[in-house]
């Protein structure tokens, strides 16, 4: 029952108003104790997480990465990547061997509400599943070109175990009574191998995966990518379930990533702004306003260092997966919702 009292609520009032400083939950601690942030990560998504030609990680995810490193710790370079494998990634997370899995991982509910993870909302790709095939593959039932997935009638179709395309081409194909053979393979290395060698007709995951495995043939314009998309893929990031102050300062790395894309800040004019805008909604995300990092128990410049050290999310999207990247995709659904796309950050306040 609510107090009566006339000064005890307008205390309750008052608190409810005014937010208070976090307290640093356990994964916090420990990465500040040891001054890295440990991130699960794929071994070889091209635009997501790959290594460029100096071994340097680079991607989507990796950005997110950083950004963390840089909220918490001041330098981005300060991360451990580790390379998951699809069936490998969730053990690890749970197990405590990765603060935070930014993995190009589909957000579904049985992964999380049964596995002791927790995806923190935000969702840093919009992606949807496809297949890949030869562009001069006749259907193995059929004397036309491949065009549609229901050309693939009798096909052999590879797909890696543990993803969540294993299930959703199972189930497409039962659905719509295709008739095929699935060949399971246990990384997305051995699914395109086994794709341009030949041993299957075609390849099923995402389309941006396939966008980043056409990359890897000897002769890309051999392959095209079937316009057709079966399922709906969130990709986000997931941290262990329990560690809601973790939680939280995951989810709002990604958030500042997107909200300062919204405002124009970049990294070429962040210093700029910082020294000289007078808007409230600049100042408190560069860190000369209202102060927000205490509420994740960071201080008041995490978002300036995010996008002074790793950039917006439009920036971390056209250098790593774009129209002038190698993989060449547009933004689509990952635009800002002001662009017509799906892409919109919470007020940051």
């Amino acid at each position: 029952m609510l107090s009566r009292n006339p000064a005890v609520f307008l205390a309750l009032a008052v608190s409810a108003s005014f937010p208070t400083a976090a307290r640093a939950g356990k994964t916090l601690d420990a990465v500040k104790a040891r001054d890295q942030v440990v991130c699960g990560i794929n071994p070889s998504a091209p635009g997501f997480a790959s290594t460029d030609g100096q071994g340097r990680w680079v991607g989507l995810d990796v950005d997110l990465c950083r950004a963390i490193a840089a909220a918490v710790l001041g330098d981005a370079g300060k991360v451990r990547f580790v390379p998951l494998d699809a069936q490998e990634r969730f053990a690890a997370l749970q197990a405590g061997e990765v603060d935070v899995l930014c993995r190009n991982t589909t957000f579904s509910l049985a992964r999380d509400v049964s596995l002791g993870i927790v995806f923190t909302g935000g969702i840093n790709y919009y992606d949807g599943q496809g297949f890949m095939v030869p562009k001069k593959l006749n259907a193995p039932r059929s004397v036309r070109p491949v065009e549609s997935v229901r050309h693939l009638e009798g096909a052999t179709i590879c797909v890696q175990s543990g993803t969540s395309s294993e299930k959703n081409v199972a189930e497409y194909f039962a659905a719509h009574k295709i008739r095929h053979k699935l060949m399971v393979l246990d990384t997305a290395e051995a699914a395109r191998s086994a794709l341009f060698g030949g041993r299957c007709q075609a390849y099923t995951t995402d389309m941006s995966n396939l966008a980043g495995a056409r990359t890897q043939a000897s002769n890309p314009g051999d392959w095209v990518v079937l316009s057709e998309v079966i399922s709906k893929e969130p990709l986000g990031p997931a941290v262990r379930r329990g560690d809601d102050e973790w939680f939280s300062l995951v989810r709002w790395c990604f958030y500042a990533t997107v909200r300062a894309e919204e405002l124009g800040i970049t990294q070429a004019n962040v210093d700029k702004l910082k020294a000289e805008s007078k808007d409230p909604l600049i100042q408190r995300f560069v860190g000369t306003g209202e102060d927000t990092g205490k509420l994740l128990g960071l201080d008041s410049e995490w978002t300036y260092r995010i996008v002074k050290q790793v950039g917006n999310y439009g920036e971390s999207f056209d250098r790593n997966l774009g129209p002038k990247s190698p993989l060449g995709l547009p933004r689509g659904a990952n635009n800002l919702w002001t662009q017509g796309g799906l892409q919109y950050a919470p007020p940051l306040r």
